[in-house]
């Protein structure tokens, strides 16, 4: 028996046109506005709904922990080279910097290396004698020695800077430099003074010189004044006037106008720059003044201290060729003892910037006359005064830029 329609006629459950949502009258007729339509289904508010799981161990009364979030991861860094501003050229200040600070590395391992390389170049002359000498004393004492020799100038230098052709080796500059507690202080020797001169008897200072080289000189400086020397500097005729030129130059004061043929000098009074040639030739004129050496030997400090002046200026270091120039041309003219540090020969370079005016004392060993007589006793007095290291105590009467008493003309 086929099927049919049950009750009222409409399909029956399972077959094609039964509709679980219309029952068995199928789906509404099109265009019935009054037809039912499927409604979104809203919860209820009486609807069991899931609370959170609180574990069994925590207190009543206590909410849960939280649990944890994940931190957020921070932002990505640019990839290196990129720009610090979108869409501008300009690198970040950060890279500038790190280029400022390795050319400023550099320029200091450059300064460092300089005298390194020099000081591999410098004569080291064996100057400590032999024998009995000086206990140690306070401070430190340098022997500095300006040779006349000629050695390493051509002919042509010899000519321009008029010292002849002599042979052999003799000094024409002593000076002690003593620093301390007290001011620095650069007394010369006159190269004419009567001493003992140990196995030559009695005689020029500076014949000690040529008899024995600095071991002799310094032995005979040690037994005529009780000073103990701790350092020798030699330097020669050609020296000061490459040291002078390397520096740029020095400023000079004579007090009178100085014509001297045999120092190639013509210079007016007042202060002036002098070049290399020409601060030779001040240093070296015993002719121009009715004091010959004693004269002279007031130039030669001054020349000296213009020049260590002129060394340790911010500018020879901010000038990188000014500096090479400089300290190679230390290994020409300069000749250190045996045993000296770079580090001792910086130190006597930067005290000998403070021997003038309020930063130290500048004079020459008292003498009695100009024929030259030490006096005997102001000058061991002011001898007293160095070997216990107490140059802020020396007074005035003893530190003469003629070694004379304050108005003695000799």
């Amino acid at each position: 028996m086929a099927d049919g329609p049950r009750g009222n006629g409409g399909p029956e459950k399972g077959t094609p046109e039964y509709n679980w949502l219309y029952g068995k009258g199928g789906a509404p007729a099109p265009g019935n506005d009054d037809a039912t339509r499927a409604v979104p289904r809203q919860p209820r508010p009486d609807e069991t709904r899931m609370m959170p799981a609180v574990p069994r161990d925590t207190p009543r009364g206590q909410q849960p922990p939280r649990p944890a979030t994940r931190p957020t991861p921070p932002p990505a860094a640019p990839p290196p080279g990129s720009t610090g501003r979108t869409g501008r050229g300009f690198r970040r200040p950060r890279f500038r910097l790190r280029w400022i600070f390795l050319l400023v590395l550099l320029y200091l391992v450059y300064l460092v290396f300089v005298p390194i390389y020099a000081w591999h170049n410098v004569n080291k002359v064996p100057w400590e004698p032999s024998g009995n000498r000086p206990d140690d004393q306070p401070g430190t004492t340098y022997l500095l020695v300006g040779s006349d020799s000629r050695a390493g100038l051509s002919p042509a230098e010899r000519k321009r800077l008029g010292t002849g052709n002599a042979q052999g080796q003799r000094t024409d500059t002593i000076l002690i430099l003593h620093t301390g507690s007290g001011p620095n202080l650069l007394m010369s020797i006159p190269r004419d003074s009567l001493v003992d001169i140990p196995g030559h008897g009695t005689t020029k200072i500076n014949a000690a010189f040529a008899y024995g080289g600095a071991k002799l000189l310094v032995r005979t400086v040690e037994s005529n004044t009780g000073i103990r020397i701790d350092d020798y500097v030699e330097i020669g005729l050609g020296g000061l006037a490459g040291v002078v030129d390397a520096v740029g130059g020095i400023t000079i004061c004579p007090t009178t106008d100085m014509q001297d043929k045999l120092a190639k000098l013509d210079i007016k009074k007042g202060c002036q720059e002098a070049d290399g040639a020409t601060a030779l030739g001040y240093a070296r004129s015993r002719h121009t003044s009715n004091i010959g050496d004693i004269d002279r030997v007031k130039h030669q400090r001054e020349v000296v201290a213009a020049v260590g002046k002129k060394v340790v200026s911010p500018w020879t270091f901010l000038n990188p060729f000014r500096y090479w120039n400089l300290l190679t041309a230390v290994p020409d003219f300069f000749a250190f003892g045996e045993g000296t540090s770079v580090l001792r020969a910086g130190q006597w370079a930067s005290a000998m910037t403070h021997v003038n005016g309020d930063n130290g004392l500048s004079c020459v060993v008292p003498i009695a006359d100009l024929a030259v007589h030490w006096d005997p006793t102001r000058s061991k007095q002011m001898f007293g005064y160095i070997i216990k290291d107490q140059t802020a105590d020396i007074p005035k009467s003893l530190c003469t830029p003629t070694g004379l008493p304050k108005g003695a003309t000799g």
